[in-house]
């Protein structure tokens, strides 16, 4: 059942940035700042974390989910350092998801070779 409600919270956030982006003039650029502010905001009053409590990793791991993570991430060290925490709280929280990113993306450069769709030979 978790699995389930996993892939329906994130199927549903994925389909409400799918509309915006066919009914609204909002660039896809935009609407990614848009999710990941949403979920400062949400994780900041503390209504996200029940969604992730009930959904998993279909409220974690979209862009909503990590900014949810920034806003925990600066609340605890605001608590432990106080107003430093603000500027180092965000960094904390997601410096191993970023790096793990990177990691990924660098080890798939390095396997596959880039093809340039443009240039006709």
């Amino acid at each position: 059942m978790q699995y389930l409600w996993a892939f329906l919270v994130g199927g549903a956030l994925c389909a409400i940035g799918q509309l915006l982006i066919d009914l609204t003039k909002l660039t896809p650029a935009r609407i990614l700042v848009a999710y990941v502010v949403s979920g400062v905001i949400l994780g900041a009053v503390g209504l996200y974390q029940p969604l992730v409590d009930f959904a998993g990793a279909g409220a974690s791991v979209p862009l909503t989910g990590f900014g949810n993570l920034l806003a925990k991430g600066m609340r605890k060290a605001v608590e432990d350092d106080g107003l430093l925490g603000i500027f180092t709280g965000g960094f904390t929280a997601c410096s191993a998801g970023v790096t793990a990113a990177m990691i990924f993306a660098l080890a798939v450069s390095l396997i596959f070779n880039r093809t340039d769709r443009t240039r006709q030979e």
